[in-house]
């Protein structure tokens, strides 16, 4: 195969791992170019939005990970990029200026240090042959050394590592091959030493994704590993991937919920970002997160929403006098609104929430909440 026919195959494949600067509204959802990459919009610090390349190295693997299409077991086309086809590549697109930054991940070909060495290669062809000081997303890949973790820092602007599931018993049911406190939890933990706060590397910035449904975790155990990622690790970002069912072997726990409508496997991983964004932004803590008799979100109805829901004696939420972490708890309301409505308040007394611009679903929401004096 030559180099573009390669990399429409690879760069397809790595549609699965999302842990990377690609979001779910519908300005920075990931497209097919005209050549057949995947281009994954990112935030820009600006304000504003431009693309980022992302592709696999290699399709090849030696792991078992049973929820993974790519896993040593299937009969897929294999190829493998070497790393100064994926810098001359980039290079190019750069120069057209179809691309912001690129976001590197591989496949597992032998002992994963042999992988991620053509990994850090390619960012350091990048960084040291063509002069490049943009935006580099490497994966740490599982079982890495941890000079090969170091070298990759050293060499990024952002690095992961999915975390996969919840705990090691969890884990178990995906991988026989793979050691979950040595493969995963190791370096993850290595990845926030490396770019703590006061480290040489404190800006690179530090995600992680979890497959969900693969295994049989529940959102409770999710959460709970959510918040250690942030608080004691201070991760940047944590993913969620619904597991497709069809994609993995068909042994495990994501395979047999054949009664899980495909809609309530997006929407269980639509609440768990949810779930993540009340943590992020809204000041939420893990006491605030209401789950149902099976450990879980509620499919039927927005984490904010079920705890006002079972918060009366909170609300109503006074508009013209209320703090700005009250106001987060309105269901309707978020940050950008908050912002702008204790902007607005400090010149004039706020009447009504359509005085702010709120209209349609967001207003018969949040006016269930609140009180305008």
């Amino acid at each position: 195969m030559d180099t573009i026919e390669k990399l429409k195959i690879l760069s397809e494949n790595s549609q699965y791992d999302l842990a990377c600067a690609c979001g779910t509204g519908k300005e920075d959802r990931r497209r097919r170019g005209l050549d057949g990459k995947w281009l994954y919009p990112v935030t820009l610090p600006d304000g504003g939005y431009s693309v980022i390349f992302k592709t696999l190295l290699s399709n090849a693997c030696s792991t078992d990970c049973k929820y993974c299409p790519l896993r040593s077991e299937t009969d897929i086309r294999r190829c493998t990029l070497r790393p100064e086809e994926v810098a001359n590549i980039f290079m190019e697109y750069l120069r057209q200026r179809k691309v912001f930054g690129l976001f590197l991940t591989s496949g597992v070909t032998g002992h994963p240090d042999n992988t991620m060495d053509r990994i850090n290669a390619v960012a350091r062809i990048l960084r040291y042959r063509h002069n490049y000081k943009g935006y580099i997303h490497l994966k740490i890949l599982p079982g890495a050394s941890d000079a090969a973790i170091e070298d990759a820092v050293s060499l990024a602007s952002a690095v992961s590592l999915n975390i996969e599931t919840p705990g090691e018993k969890r884990f178990a049911v995906l991988s026989q091959k793979k050691d979950y406190l040595s493969d995963i939890i190791r370096p993850l933990k290595l990845m926030a030493k490396l770019t703590g706060k006061g480290m040489r590397r404190s800006g690179v910035k530090c995600t992680t994704q979890f497959i969900v449904g693969a295994s049989d975790e529940t959102d409770r155990e999710i959460i709970k590993y959510m918040f250690g990622l942030y608080r004691k690790l201070n991760f940047h970002r944590v993913y969620f991937s619904a597991y497709q069912k069809g994609l993995g072997h068909p042994d495990i726990p994501g395979e047999k919920q054949a009664a899980l409508k495909p809609e309530n496997v997006f929407m269980r991983e639509h609440r768990l970002y949810q779930a993540d964004f009340l943590v992020r932004r809204y000041g939420f803590c893990s006491e605030d997160l209401i789950f149902d008799n099976n450990a879980n979100l509620r499919l039927d109805k927005d984490p904010k929403e079920v705890w006002a829901d079972s918060h009366p004696d909170f609300y109503p939420v006074r508009i013209n006098t209320s703090d700005r972490e009250a106001l987060l708890r309105v269901p309707g309301l978020g940050p950008k609104t908050v912002d702008i409505l204790l902007k607005e308040r400090c010149r004039r007394k706020i009447n009504s929430l359509e005085d702010l611009g709120i209209k349609g679903r967001r207003l018969e929401k949040a006016r269930q909440y609140v009180r305008c004096e």
